[in-house]
């Protein structure tokens, strides 16, 4: 079912290997320095800010469960639905888990354009 997955594989860079289990929009884990008064710095990191959400999606005529930043949940509200964020995204923006989604609805639509366009030539005949 998933067939063009393996092959985006190798396209897609796993610098933050949690941001493909998700919609992160590119976010990934961020270094710097505790510094204290005395200017002793220690390493530390930070995790983007991240929410489980389901998101209706009207292709699919379900709800998805997806792990969520708030740079994406920003960006899926301006586009007006999952499916329209994740067919106009980069893949290298969507990761792994952004590119099931795609190839999901992608298939949905063509179906259902399929559907459309059979009784249409079934009644022209």
């Amino acid at each position: 079912m998933f067939a063009s997955l393996p092959l985006l594989k190798d396209a897609i860079s796993v610098p933050f290997k949690r941001s493909q289990l998700g919609l992160f929009h590119g976010k990934t884990k961020q270094y710097g320095n505790n510094v204290p008064h005395s200017l002793h710095k220690t390493r530390r990191s930070w995790l983007p800010n991240l929410h489980n959400k389901r998101f209706f999606s009207d292709a699919l005529q379900q709800f998805v469960r997806v792990q969520v930043s708030t740079c994406a949940l920003k960006t899926i509200k301006k586009y007006g639905g999952i499916d329209k964020y994740v067919l106009n995204t980069r893949h290298e923006l969507l990761g792994w888990e952004g590119m099931r989604i795609r190839v999901m609805v992608r298939e949905k639509l063509q179906a259902s354009k399929q559907a459309e366009i059979q009784p249409a030539a079934a009644q022209a005949a």
